[in-house]
């Protein structure tokens, strides 16, 4: 890996090429990620660069003694990692990742990471969560139901799950309910339509995983498909 990004998502849209052509695009809101370790063989086993993005910082309201509303700012993050953040010589960060980058002896702590590092007609893979959908039934898991007559008795089951002598249990992967969502997910090799550096924006054609303002990990792509 040669280069890669913390981004969040913004939404989706569509924009026109120079020749007229629609495309949809995901925008991405890549804030400069900051280098806040180095991985080295010596001290950690492998090479690394630790960056950190979107600062921690939330809104607390307490009274005084006069019963005023009063407004603070405060760090989401305990006292090692605002030292830790403070080493580097940056605010304190919401979300921190690894990238294991050919080149990571190149980087330096506290050194920025930008959007424009990316360029138009680049292949990314993209990397998020995907969003929660709760707790679902087979049936709306894809499964079919059954007959809807008054007497069938078995309008939304999920069917048999084996038989009862051979093999005498449920095979593995068996669709039945339960949760859906909320796992990690990667859509490879997307092309990067447009980046407008000044607003720290990345386009990226088609859809990205994950709801709005989710984290969304933007990497140089490892597969290149015809």
């Amino acid at each position: 890996m040669k280069k890669a990004i913390l981004a969040t998502k913004v939404g989706m849209t569509q924009i026109f090429k120079e020749d007229g052509t629609l495309v949809p695009v995901t925008v991405l809101e890549a804030d400069p990620n900051v280098v806040t370790q180095l991985k080295t063989v010596e001290n950690d086993g492998y090479e690394a660069v630790q960056v950190a993005t979107v600062d921690a910082v939330d809104r607390a309201k307490s009274k005084d003694k006069n019963g005023k509303v009063e407004v603070a700012h405060r760090h989401g993050v305990n006292k090692a990692q605002k030292g830790h953040f403070e080493k580097a010589g940056t605010s304190s960060k919401k979300y921190i990742r690894e990238f294991r980058f050919e080149n990571s002896a190149d980087y330096q702590l506290g050194a920025e990471i930008k959007a424009d590092i990316f360029a138009e007609g680049d292949r990314v893979d993209v990397t998020a969560t995907t969003r929660g959908k709760g707790f679902l039934s087979a049936i709306q898991k894809g499964q079919h139901r059954g007959p809807m007559g008054h007497g069938s008795k078995f309008h939304r089951h999920q069917g048999s799950n084996n038989s009862s002598s051979d093999p005498s249990r449920v095979y593995k992967g068996k669709v039945m309910p339960g949760h859906v969502g909320v796992t990690q997910a990667t859509v490879r090799n997307l092309e990067i339509v447009r980046v407008d550096a000044d607003k720290n924006l990345i386009l990226v054609k088609g859809a990205v995983p994950g709801p709005k303002k989710g984290l969304v990990t933007i990497k140089e792509t490892t597969k290149v498909e015809a």
